[in-house]
């Protein structure tokens, strides 16, 4: 391959991979390994409690290689995670609002850390959100990780 073609094959590529939706996964019913390679002989680097969300970068047969809320990367087995959706709260008290709205009353403050389920993507760049005492609402997607 010559080099201008070289260069407009990753030049494509690069475009392809930035136009892709990020892929999201949650921890399952147990806690999950993350590990230094795709294998349970790598080494092990953290241990992530269920319900934690992680964003898929890579597939590899059983593995995937997942980022972490604080942008780690590692392997972990696919098993292990399960397509329900969880968003974590990047700010501290956040207001959970009754419609999305800035101006809308709020339901609920949740502190930097705390898991909430997604339920739905609304306009203007809002989700309803659901915390696992039953309370709903809406929160900016730029507020918490994980969509």
């Amino acid at each position: 391959m010559t080099f201008p073609r070289l260069i407009a094959a990753l030049t494509m590529m690069l475009a392809a991979a930035g136009s892709q939706a990020y892929d999201f996964k949650t921890v399952g019913a147990a806690p999950v390994i993350l590990y230094d390679a795709p294998s349970t002989k790598g080494g092990k680097l953290f241990v992530v409690p269920r319900g934690a969300p992680l964003e898929v970068v890579l597939a590899y047969g059983e593995w995937l290689k997942v980022r972490d809320v604080n942008g780690e990367l590692a392997w972990t087995e696919a098993k292990g995670l399960s397509p329900k959706r969880n968003v974590i709260v990047r700010t501290a008290n956040l207001k959970v609002r009754a419609t999305p709205d800035d101006a809308a009353a709020a339901v609920f403050t949740a502190d930097k850390g705390v898991l909430l389920e997604l339920s739905e993507t609304a306009a203007g760049g809002w989700i309803k959100v659901r915390h696992r005492d039953g309370l709903v609402g809406y929160v900016k997607q730029s507020e918490v990780w994980g969509i």
